[in-house]
């Protein structure tokens, strides 16, 4: 269907269509879907404060060179939706660490959604975020996002905790949740989606990379 491709600062020009088509796909969906018209922009673009040098893109892009799926990975060492919008969201205080990062602005396009089931694509863009954490030593993940997550997120293998009470927003009703990215939440979401490689654009994850070369280490002959 399609493979998640990492976007950083050290690729991004290199992906400069893919991310301008990403913001506006966010505007599409977050501006014009969901009515959160405070984000709405003159340009068509969907990007605020944290989309910075910082911040990691995990791009769904199809054999056709189309965006069909993103997520935004934040540092939390860093300015981000929590710490400097919705702090009020934890109630023991903003989550910061090097292995913790913000997970915001998901989304998959319409035409791959699939009402009244589980949708494989998000199913894949959930697999390559946990693939990346695991990658990067990302050991968790916070979020800002509606309530239901909560029990999606459940129901997928993750494990969340909430950070505090519900916030009403003027767009509806928000919290914070933390997540850890470990090897049982990618057996569990990939076993629930039914997807059975790493998602990941590179040929092979390093993870079954590692495996590889292990495996024809073992069969070379002692010196």
């Amino acid at each position: 269907m399609f493979q998640i491709h990492v976007v950083d600062r050290s690729n991004r020009l290199t992906y400069q269509k893919h991310l301008d088509d990403y913001f506006k796909i966010r505007h599409d969906i977050y501006v014009g879907e969901r009515g959160w018209q405070n984000l709405a922009r003159p340009d068509g673009r969907e990007i605020d404060a944290f989309d910075t040098q910082e911040a990691t893109y995990l791009l769904g892009i199809s054999r056709e060179q189309n965006v069909v799926a993103g997520s935004r990975l934040v540092p939390t060492t860093r300015p981000h939706l929590m710490s400097e919008v919705f702090p009020q969201l934890a109630q023991d205080g903003v989550p910061r660490d090097p292995g913790l990062y913000e997970w915001t602005r998901v989304f998959v396009v319409p035409a791959l959604r699939e009402a009244g089931r589980p949708s494989r694509a998000a199913g894949i863009v959930y697999c390559g975020i946990v693939e990346f954490c695991l990658l990067r030593k990302i050991r968790g993940l916070t979020v800002v996002c509606e309530p239901y997550w909560y029990d999606r997120l459940r129901t997928i293998g993750w494990t969340p905790r909430r950070l505090g009470s519900p916030f009403d927003h003027k767009d509806g009703a928000i919290i914070g949740l933390s997540v850890s990215m470990t090897k049982r939440a990618l057996a569990r979401t990939r076993a629930f989606y039914g997807v059975t490689q790493s998602v990941l654009w590179q040929s092979t994850s390093p993870l079954d990379e590692r495996a590889s070369r292990s495996s024809r280490e073992n069969r070379l002959p002692k010196a």
